[in-house]
């Protein structure tokens, strides 16, 4: 019999790093086995010193963070992240096993961008990270970009807003605060969120000012000033 010749398989193109932070080892060790096959290189931490440890030494591109974790929990782990200006840009998906509202609102408040509420299966904790590094690459492609939402024209470029066709005059923090609402409809912002995504641009805005804002926001759009929505408890979020 002659030998045949075995085609290789292509080599799965390797994807964004991923770092869980699980202490219970079952848990993490599925996650990272889902994880790796569908690409990502995964990184693991059993505790939040080891966590920031490895965030600093090899920045990943997200972070999977349970809130129940030893020596800092993961709500410390995660506000430690978003106050570092070398940290503050990954996205952070946060894990508890407890489906209280205070504790999904406590990780959005200090700055998570997800969360996930345990069991949850291996293929929705991929479709979640999917969408929050398509959301991140998204933002940095079109920073500029114009943007055209249920008929509200926003031109970043420009500083311009024009709703149904018609010119409207906004402060510079509402247009900024506009603009990270409108980059991503139906996700829910907090507050800090808002805050973080206005932050750095020669402007003070706080948690306790944002509603302030919100509210001249709406009323200087007119009927598109309920594309904003109200998330009780949570934030605001623009109309998907």
């Amino acid at each position: 019999m002659k030998n045949q010749e075995v085609t290789p398989r292509p080599a799965r193109p390797v994807k964004e790093n991923v770092l869980v932070v699980e202490d219970e080892q079952d848990l993490q060790e599925l996650m990272k086995f889902n994880l790796s096959r569908e690409g990502y290189r995964v990184q693991c931490a059993s505790n939040g010193r080891e966590a920031l440890d490895l965030v600093r030494r090899h920045p990943p591109h997200i972070i999977v963070l349970d809130v129940l974790i030893p020596e800092i929990d993961g709500l410390e782990v995660c506000r430690a992240l978003k106050a570092d200006t070398t940290s503050s840009h990954i996205p952070i998906i946060m894990v508890t096993a407890r489906s209280e509202e205070s504790d999904v609102v406590a990780g959005l408040e200090i700055g998570a961008d997800d969360y996930l509420t345990k069991p949850f299966s291996p293929r929705v904790l991929i479709a979640r990270i999917r969408a929050l590094l398509r959301r991140k690459a998204a933002q940095k492609v079109g920073e500029q970009s114009p943007l055209d939402v249920h008929g509200l024209q926003i031109h970043p470029g420009r500083h311009e807003v024009l709703a149904g066709g018609q010119p409207i005059e906004l402060s510079f923090t509402e247009f900024r605060i506009l603009l990270v609402l409108a980059r991503a409809p139906g996700w829910v912002f907090s507050r800090y969120q808002i805050v973080d995504g206005v932050r750095g641009h020669d402007t003070i805005v706080t948690d306790r000012s944002v509603d302030v804002h919100i509210a001249s926001l709406r009323k200087k759009l007119g009927d598109y000033g309920q594309l904003i929505e109200t998330v009780r408890g949570v934030g605001y979020r623009f109309k998907a």
